[in-house]
């Protein structure tokens, strides 16, 4: 039985903000060398909240204790963190967040500043306080200058765990960064684009890596915290633990992998991989489990997944997608069967999906079950299903283990998905893709049915996506709406090309409709032109001749 994961303590972290020559440059500081993973690591100022830091509650200023505990999303003392994102920033970096005790800026002298500076090593102790600060140099803290930018949590299996919370603020005005000479060792002001693509890389933590990605974003100061001043949601991050080609690693919510790993190692142990390994078996539920296919290229991604479901009493399985007809991909699947396979199921005819099928027949012989397309073109003509599926059929796999099916034309006219009921789990074959556009292709594939399909999945009762490249995929309803509001802009660009072109042939549209997609691609990218022209003209929107679209 593991042990229950350590709670995170709070911590606050400052991101300091300067106008540079060719933009936004931010300030980072080295950590010492003292044997832990943080040992070298660039980071921004920051640290710990300490107890202390809530008696300088009476000197903030700019934001009242509600408002800051709305905006953090706490029910009281979020001013806590300001507090201490302040302190935290002197003691590392020499800046101090602060006004005179009348609201007008920080009067500094050298003077002033020579003492101000034998505050940080009390304060750093713990032998001072910030409030004591306050008190005896008459200043309030500027907590209004400090903007909520990003939330960070450190996984639950990790031996520190913090909670994170992190500001951006433009660097205060007359004031030098010193970096403490003791917990860092080292300082810069770089661009964050320079600090991300250094030849030498720094050492970057996964939260440091992924500001510095964010802030990059912006062209100036001014720019980025106009932004962070308004109102929106900021989501806790916490990273899932993943292994494969680069070791064991955190994997954050922007890579394909990330809620396929909270679902399947929600106590972040590290087991699961972030990579598709062809030929790799992966437990994706009691129900579910994933083996790829040796066919990765720009169209298929890491490869075709194949899905076996069943595991209930009687141990029984089908598989859907048995994908190329590839023996060692077949073995693969045999290997990862826990018991005999009853059914093979087919989503659609495509040569990466179906040939597999009469292989693994010939190897179980279970029955073979989906659908003819309409049109021969791009299709596995040697598929030959035992039972031909319209749609609206239920197959009971094993006790407890149901698969629903639905006729999404489309991608290809005899596409099905196959819903898992116990578990809201739709495979989807191609009608969805992770992180790849599906291509219709005429005369199968069909962009009003496409779009007709999606919609219609968006009134399914589901919580995951199992697509037939790529990891699993949350939010099921969000990423259908996604993909027709794409569709919809791309033929919104199909329409505005030819205002501006006046009547024009595939390839003129091609050019204007497609230019942010690579050369290499418009083979692929005229297909799904075809099928948006193919829309637009029986719509009646417009009409070709003599080898020139226009509106009509």
């Amino acid at each position: 039985m593991s042990e229950p994961a350590k709670p995170p303590r709070p911590a606050a972290t400052v991101v300091v903000l300067r106008d540079g020559a060719l933009g936004i440059e931010v300030l980072l500081l080295r950590r010492a060398e003292r044997g832990d993973h943080n040992s070298g690591a660039w980071v921004f100022p920051g640290g710990l909240v300490d107890a202390d830091d809530r008696a300088a509650l009476p000197f903030c200023r700019g934001l009242a204790p509600s408002e800051a505990d709305a905006r953090l999303g706490v029910d009281a003392h979020a001013l806590d963190f300001w507090a201490a994102a302040v302190r935290e920033c002197f003691e590392e970096a020499g800046l101090l967040y602060v006004r005179e005790r009348d609201g007008s800026p920080l009067a500094l002298d050298a003077q002033r500043a020579e003492r101000l500076d034998a505050w940080r090593g009390p304060l750093q102790r713990g032998e001072r306080s910030l409030a004591a600060l306050c008190h005896d140099e008459g200043l309030t803290l500027a907590v209004d200058e400090l903007l909520y930018f990003s939330h960070w949590l450190t996984p639950p299996a990790q031996a520190k765990r913090f909670d994170t919370r992190f500001f951006v603020a433009r660097a205060p005005a007359g004031q030098i960064a010193v970096h403490d000479d003791g917990e860092l060792v080292e300082q810069m002001w770089v661009a964050p684009a320079a600090a991300l693509t250094r030849t030498e890389p720094l050492k970057l933590l996964t939260p440091t890596r992924k500001t510095l990605e964010a802030v990059a974003r912006f062209d100036s100061v001014d720019a980025l915290l106009a932004w962070a001043r308004q109102p929106r949601e900021v989501p806790r991050i916490q990273p899932q633990i993943g292994r494969g080609r680069d070791g064991t690693r955190p994997v954050t919510p922007d890579e394909p992998a990330f809620a396929e790993l909270r679902r399947i190692d929600p106590g972040c142990s590290g087991h699961a991989s972030y990579e598709i390994v062809p030929g790799v078996a992966v437990r994706l539920s009691p129900r579910v489990i994933r083996v790829t296919a040796h066919n990765g290229s720009v169209m298929t991604g890491p490869g075709t997944n194949a899905y076996l479901v069943g595991g209930g009493p009687r141990n029984e399985w089908a598989v859907i997608d048995p994908g190329p007809a590839e023996e060692r991909h077949i073995d693969a699947i045999l290997a990862a069967a826990p018991g005999p396979i009853r059914r093979i199921f087919a989503t659609h005819t495509h040569l990466d999906h179906s040939p597999g099928c009469a292989m693994l027949k010939a190897r179980t012989g279970a029955p073979v079950l989906g659908r003819i397309a309409a049109h021969p073109e791009w299709q596995d003509t040697s598929f030959a299903p035992d039972v031909q599926l319209a749609g609206g059929e239920r197959f009971v796999i094993d006790d407890h283990v149901t698969l629903g099916v639905i006729h999404t034309p489309g991608h290809a006219s005899n596409h099905l998905c196959y819903r898992l009921e116990e578990e809201k789990t739709l495979f989807t074959g191609d009608h969805v893709m992770q992180l790849s556009t599906v291509v219709i292709n005429p005369p199968d594939g069909n962009m009003a049915a496409y779009l007709a399909s999606l919609r219609a999945l968006c009134s399914e009762d589901l919580d995951w996506l199992a697509p037939g490249h790529g990891f699993l995929m949350e939010q099921p309803r969000a990423a259908f709406e996604k993909i027709i509001a794409h569709r919809l802009q791309r033929e919104a660009k199909v329409l505005a090309s030819m205002r501006e072109l006046g009547p024009a042939d595939e390839h003129a549209l091609l050019m204007h409709v497609y230019s942010d997609v690579p050369q290499r691609l418009h083979p692929v990218a005229l297909r799904s032109l075809r099928a948006h022209l193919d829309k637009l003209h029986a719509e009646e929107r417009v009409h070709a001749e003599g080898g020139a679209w226009a509106l009509r």
